[in-house]
């Protein structure tokens, strides 16, 4: 049955599909229900339902925390689980049955990424949430470890959403950039021609200031509220320069990053040094987001395309006014705008990309950008589970 059923899904030109998304912050599985129309230049996304699933707090940490193989087994099939009860909210939300849905993209859990450039000795990435689990639980073929073929192709297998940026979010004549602020930043900067797109990991958004947070607050808070937390702080000006000296930022793109640079490891080492100095120290992680995504724009982005149009922004980080501010006085005079000015609301965005991979992978499309993530070659990216 799931066979025939994903035969059908690949000869439609119309599709309802659902994004499934983890993000490197892993607070939340987003889901997002989508009809989709055509392919590439011809393609056509409406936003039908979106929900936003938080995880349960000790199953964040054992994510965040997974040590051993076992641990790493186990884990892989809850979060299957886990992601299937995503979809299954996000159908009922929308009033509709499994049986009417054509396809689930999900991109997982990442918690491994050590892409070209990393140095590791053999470059790879790891996604989890069991796509098969999925399948068996929602009955609806699965579209599942995006990432891989890009880096199988020589590519970063990061950022994985600039095919989707462009194909929804392009202005004729113009050029724009999509900011989103996750755990990790990145940047999709779309014109009329998809060959022309660059996109690139801007460094961490959230999640240096999401771990001092959760430990400046015991863990009643695990990210910085409206903004509450870096309020009550005043920027360590000479700690910032020092964390701006990190090899992640000098380097060109193409370029991602993940936990392995700045995830616990790095935010450990800042509450050794700076523990008694809590809000200062959240005053200056998010000032660290602010320069970072700043200077980002200035070494890459601006002197290829000084008429940007504007800065479009998504993720958790921004509805962190203190970010949005900083990051406004700082790239200014370019307008930095919120996504959905666009028509398009920012908190479904990611999830609606991978909805819209996954039904380019049913139509064999190529939707990695190697400008962007520096594959030898464009690739279909995708694992099917009927």
């Amino acid at each position: 049955m799931g066979s025939r059923r994903l035969r059908r899904a690949i000869d439609k030109d119309e599709r309802l599909c659902i994004g499934l998304l983890s993000g490197t912050s892993v607070d939340a599985v987003e889901a997002a229900l989508c009809r989709i129309r055509g392919s590439r230049t011809t393609v056509s996304l409406q936003l039908i339902a979106h929900v936003s699933m938080p995880f349960d707090p000790a199953l964040r940490e054992r994510v965040l925390g997974v040590r051993t193989v076992p641990e790493l087994s186990a884990l892989n099939f809850e979060l299957g689980a886990v992601f299937a009860d995503a979809a299954l909210r996000v159908i009922a939300r929308a009033g509709l049955t499994p049986e009417a849905i054509d396809v689930i993209g999900s991109h997982g859990q990442t918690v491994a990424h050590l892409p070209p450039g990393s140095g590791a000795a053999v470059p790879s990435t790891l996604q989890i949430g069991e796509p098969a689990v999925i399948a068996e639980r929602t009955g609806i073929p699965v579209v599942a470890d995006f990432r891989v073929r890009d880096v199988a192709a020589g590519g970063q297998g990061a950022p994985l959403v600039p095919y989707a940026d462009w194909a929804l979010f392009r202005k004729t004549g113009a050029v724009r950039a999509l900011q989103n602020l996750g755990g990790i930043g990145n940047v999709s900067v779309v014109g009329d021609r998809l060959e022309d797109t660059i996109a690139f990991d801007t460094g961490p958004a959230n999640m240096v200031l999401d771990g001092l947070a959760t430990r400046a607050t015991g863990g009643v808070l695990t990210f910085d509220r409206d903004g509450t937390l870096s309020a009550k702080g005043t920027v360590l000006p000479e700690l910032l320069e020092e964390l701006l000296q990190h090899p992640f930022f000098a380097q060109p793109p193409p370029k991602s990053s993940g936990r392995e640079a700045f995830g616990a490891a790095f935010v450990d080492a800042l509450w050794d040094r700076h523990g008694d100095r809590p809000y200062d120290l959240i005053a200056t992680a998010l000032a660290l987001t602010v320069e970072a995504t700043a200077r980002a724009y200035e070494a890459w982005v601006l002197p290829r395309f000084p008429s940007l149009e504007g800065v479009y922004l998504s993720g958790g980080g921004s509805r962190n006014p203190n970010l949005v501010q900083g990051l406004t006085r700082r790239l200014a005079p370019v307008p930095v705008r919120p996504l959905s000015v666009l028509g398009f609301p920012e908190e479904a965005k990611e999830a609606a990309c991978f909805a819209l991979l996954a039904s380019e992978c049913l139509s064999g499309t190529a939707q990695n950008v190697p400008s962007a993530t520096g594959a030898r070659h464009p690739v279909v990216m995708g694992k099917m589970v009927p």
